[in-house]
């Protein structure tokens, strides 16, 4: 799924510039330009939020094993762990050439950052998956609003990400930001293990 979302990220912002649409297809736009500032914030955390879910809709959510509310967090978390994965190494060889050194700077940097917001992302997403499930009727409201709300507290990260270009502090923030996300998704895993025993997912999805 890392390949695909990068592909339809390029696709969007193309379309953004139609006349560019061919010529330029896979040339990256500047890291100040408004079209990377729309596809960090708008474009990236929608695709790559979205698709991690549909490995998980395709893949799992018909399986006679996904039959806890605590399964749609672990599901989701585990896709993201995976994509992250995929994400990382693409982002490295997109970079050029780097030195080892370099690489393995950057490989650190991307494992303690982006593949915790991807985890926590997703866990948030998993969350309000399995209330939607529990709670039929409100099925589609639960989940979309899971769905944004994972997308802006993605959109947030990457945000703060751009302006560490421009001003370092903004590391502090981005720290803050995936503390605060992990102390949610562990109030959210917790209040699901109490459902744990109580509770089945209707498999009519």
């Amino acid at each position: 799924m890392g390949p695909l979302a990068i592909l339809l990220q390029f696709i969007a912002m193309r379309l953004c510039q139609p006349d560019s649409l061919w010529s330029s297809f896979f040339s990256l736009p500047e890291k100040q330009s408004s079209l990377f500032f729309i596809n960090v914030i708008l474009f990236a955390p929608l695709v790559e939020e979205y698709l991690k879910y549909l490995v998980v809709k395709w893949q799992i959510l018909k399986n006679p094993a996904f039959d806890e509310p605590l399964d749609a967090m672990l599901y989701l978390i585990i896709s993201a762990l995976g994509f992250a994965a995929v994400e990382n190494l693409l982002n490295i060889f997109m970079l050029g050439n780097l030195t080892p050194q370099a690489a393995i700077s950057q490989s650190a940097a991307r494992f303690l950052s982006a593949t915790l917001l991807h985890t926590l992302s997703s866990g948030i997403l998993g969350y309000f998956l399995a209330q939607s499930l529990l709670n039929f009727k409100r099925r589609r409201v639960i989940f979309l609003g899971g769905l944004a709300l994972a997308v802006v507290f993605h959109s947030f990260y990457n945000y703060l990400a751009w302006l560490l270009d421009f001003d370092k502090f903004f590391i502090a923030a981005m720290v803050a930001l995936l503390v605060l996300g992990a102390g949610l998704v562990d109030w959210q895993f917790r209040h699901l293990k109490k459902q744990l025993a109580i509770c089945k997912i209707t498999k009519e999805v």
